[in-house]
């Protein structure tokens, strides 16, 4: 038979408010509250528990409190005003005290004759002094931890909350940018592991194929036994020295902004940057192919003088009638004229609108010619020669798009020796040599460098860029050999060059979403994980007038980290030192999956990610096991002390611990013999390539 909620109340209550305040209630407990084990909530139940939850009447239901430190306070018992009346002596008595953080309200609803409750975050009402405390039952508890809707991937369960299963909305995850903090050994890496895994597998629940996509970087090649192309979940995994199943890693030159070309050259800002942005210009706008056939090479001059000829006739009559404009205009159209018509000698085919254009140009050029010539241009007869241009533009497969001058930062190809060759004429032209002197030298050394070389040169093999991101980002998933996991093993990348590959990668995976969001006015859910985050995300200083790598490389993820939820991007920052992180980035995390941290500056910079009436749950993060963490924010209605499912060892990203005894007394582990047998010379030929 059911109990009336008022007689249930009375049950479970084990204390009473006496203190009240927007952040922090405190409340003394029954003296016939449980010590350790309370057996009337239903079932047998540790309490009372720092982080534990327990419900405070009010209104109009329970207001969820979280335990955040207990206390015992000595004090006479029973209060008496007059003792020598009695002639008794007080004795001191314990007094179990308690202080909590209002968390939300617990509602309670009934359909069908069935009770259920609703959590909900945040507090409408408080209780007054003299309200009761009262334990959860299982189904309240569960109510909490439970709570929220979309709960579709579940993550591990609460020792607090009687193993209730602890369940995340995956928008919410990753869609406002989770970091994952904690010192090593504390299970971290296994954490961000495991949310890619138990994501694809909820996805994969369907028996559709998902279209998910989670590109990692990985320093230290931890996930590719996790993730990589042997497990279920076919993994495509880019390295340096690529294997059989593994793709070789190319981030090519033309692929870098001017920002990076900067960085890497260490390019100074007054002399040398403006050299090199013109250069860099040039090469966007120019192909500087030398196995350009002529119809291209005639094309591209007609695009060059189409878009100087729109130029001096925006400039207005200055340009067409006055001296010396008129007569400078008239000199260079006669000078395209002569260069068309060598064009059309040596053209093997013919060009029907080429032709019509020399005619027209060249009845433009006869019309200012004689004794007293009139140079003045009327604005219809430039018209119409730009008419005939653009007409044999097109002809020869130009399209208007073409005729737009393309800026320094535009993704487009060019070899890296035509860009020393143009630097060093631009600085000859400037009598500028001895500036640029040390910018080419790195230049050289960069595309000389055998261990760079088949990372950022793509001489041989022009790298594409559409294939480039069907590759690396992805397709839709319907194909047999697509995989919703990439995994950038930058191990082996010449540390130059680390900061700036994955600079690289991660601004091209951004822009290309806003470009995709443009164009099809969706966007495209992409979750960029970045292992090991304090070397790419790190602090740098705002006023240092020439950013290295590692600043530029950190802007990128800041950028992200701001502007990527509109674009469908997300970010799981995994780091153990939170100090050295860059607060930007921080700031921008919704959601936080934090393990064992014990050094005092990742705990301060912790803490003042987390309001006030939350701190004193952190004070648990140095005392935690291993696979624990507490996870807060926007993917959890409250925050909740979590253990993470268990992963098998194939699971697992491969940052095992050393086992050094095992190997020195050589002992058996799994029916086997732990034995490191030592062959330097089987290193050393992999390590030369011999």
């Amino acid at each position: 038979m059911n109990s009336f909620p008022i007689e249930q109340g009375e049950q479970l209550r084990v204390g009473t408010v006496d203190f009240v305040s927007p952040n922090e209630i405190r409340a003394l407990l029954d003296i016939d509250s449980p010590d350790s084990v309370a057996l009337n909530a239903g079932t047998p139940r540790n309490f009372p528990r720092v982080n534990s939850y327990v419900l405070v009447s009010c209104d109009n239901g329970y207001l969820v409190g979280q335990i955040e430190w207990l206390a015992v306070e000595h004090s006479p018992y029973p209060k008496q005003r007059d003792i020598q009346d009695f002639g008794l002596v007080n004795l001191p008595f314990p007094r179990k005290k308690i202080s909590l953080n209002p968390v939300g309200n617990l509602k309670r609803f009934s359909k069908d004759g069935t009770d259920y409750f609703i959590f909900q975050r945040g507090s409408e009402s408080f209780p007054s002094i003299g309200s009761a405390i009262l334990l959860p039952t299982d189904l309240q508890l569960r109510s909490i931890v439970e709570s929220g809707n979309n709960r579709r991937v579940i993550i591990g369960q609460s020792p607090l909350a009687n193993n209730a299963n602890v369940a995340v909305d995956p928008d919410r995850l990753f869609g406002r940018h989770i970091a994952v903090l904690g010192n090593t050994g504390s299970g971290k890496s296994c954490s961000v592991a495991g949310l890619i895994q138990w994501s694809l597998e909820a996805a994969m629940e369907s028996e559709i194929k998902p279209n998910a996509r989670f590109i990692i970087l990985d320093p230290n090649g931890e996930y590719t036994r996790a993730l990589g192309p042997t497990t279920k979940f076919k993994g495509r995994v880019f390295k340096v020295e690529a294997e059989d199943g593994e793709n070789q890693l190319q981030v090519p030159s033309w692929f870098w902004n001017s920002s990076e070309w900067a960085s890497f050259t260490q390019a100074s800002p007054k002399a040398q940057l403006p050299l090199l942005k013109r250069s860099l210009r040039a090469m966007r706008n120019e192909e500087f192919d030398l196995q350009t056939n002529l119809d291209v090479e005639v094309k591209k001059y007609l695009g060059t003088i189409l878009v100087s000829l729109k130029a001096d006739k925006s400039k207005g009559a200055a340009a067409l009638n006055d001296f010396p404009g008129a007569k400078n205009l008239l000199a260079k159209i006669n000078t395209w004229r002569q260069s068309l018509e060598e064009y059309k000698e040596r053209l093997v085919t013919t060009h029907p609108e080429l032709d019509k254009l020399i005619v027209s140009i060249q009845d433009f050029c006869e019309q200012r010619e004689g004794r007293y010539p009139d140079y003045n241009a009327k604005v219809s007869a430039v018209d119409n020669i730009i008419d005939g241009m653009l007409s044999s533009f097109q002809s020869l497969g130009g399209n208007e798009c073409e005729l737009l001058p393309k800026n320094e930062d535009i993704p487009v190809p060019f070899d890296g020796g035509n860009l020393v060759s143009y630097l060093e004429a631009l600085a000859q032209e400037n009598g500028s040599e001895q500036y640029v002197e040390y910018l080419v030298a790195r230049i050289r050394t960069m595309l000389a460098d055998t261990r760079m070389k088949p990372i950022t040169n793509d001489s041989e093999h022009r790298v594409d860029l559409a294939n480039w991101l069907e590759t690396y980002i992805g397709k839709d998933g319907t194909g047999d050999d697509d995989s919703c996991v990439s995994i950038i093993d930058l191990s082996l990348v010449p540390t130059e060059i680390t900061h700036l590959v994955t600079a690289v990668i991660s601004r091209i995976v951004f822009e290309s979403l806003q470009r995709y969001r443009r164009l099809y006015n969706k966007s495209l859910p992409t979750v960029l994980v970045a292992e090991e985050a304090h070397t790419f995300i790190k602090r740098y200083r705002d006023d240092s007038e020439n950013q290295d790598v590692a600043a530029v490389c950190c802007q990128v993820f800041e950028k992200i980290a701001r502007e990527g939820r509109k674009f469908g991007l997300g970010m799981v920052i995994s780091s153990q030192r939170p100090s050295e992180l860059s607060p930007t980035v921080l700031s921008q995390c919704n959601t936080f999956l934090l393990h064992r941290i014990s050094n005092d500056k990742d705990q301060e910079q912790v803490h003042k990610m987390v309001p006030d009436n939350l701190r004193g749950l952190l004070r648990e993060l140095p005392s935690l096991p291993s696979q624990h963490a507490i996870l807060m924010g926007w993917a959890s209605e409250l925050p909740v002390l979590v253990k993470m499912k268990n992963l098998t060892k194939e699971q697992q990203p491969h940052s095992d611990d050393p086992d050094f005894w095992d190997v020195w007394t050589r002992k058996y582990a799994d029916g086997k013999l732990v034995e490191r047998t030592v062959d330097w010379e089987a290193v050393v030929k992999e390590w030369q390539q011999k």
